[in-house]
């Protein structure tokens, strides 16, 4: 059984949340939880939320066994843009992109597909 977890509109680009969802994607829940919780980043500490939320999601839905669940799906997808403009030189204006991003851990059981 799969079960996910989403965090929509999260503060900060895709770009820099990309390489740790590919660095814990096909490990176990336990071994990527413990692998996010040492790395020194914001985006590290967004995906240990995530991915906290899709066990609490697997507890609730009836999971048997935490310690066997996989993540087969980390996808980090972007998200809207906050469009501000800054003054510079000479009336023109600068235009400040805040972008936003949508998070999805997907963790399965294989025992069951078995």
């Amino acid at each position: 059984m799969e079960y996910t977890a989403k965090h929509r509109f999260a503060r900060m680009s895709a770009q820099k949340i990309r390489p740790f969802a590919t660095l814990i994607r096909g490990r176990s829940a336990s071994e990527a939880m413990e692998l996010l919780r040492f790395l020194p980043n914001k985006s590290a500490r967004l995906l240990e939320q995530v991915l906290k939320s899709a066990l609490g999601n697997a507890e609730y839905q009836g999971a048997r066994q935490l310690d066997d669940l996989v993540i087969t799906d980390a996808r980090v997808d972007g998200g809207p843009m906050m469009k501000r403009i800054r003054p510079r030189a000479r009336g023109s204006a600068y235009l400040i992109r805040r972008r936003f991003s949508h998070i999805q851990i997907t963790l399965t059981d294989f025992e069951d597909e078995d």
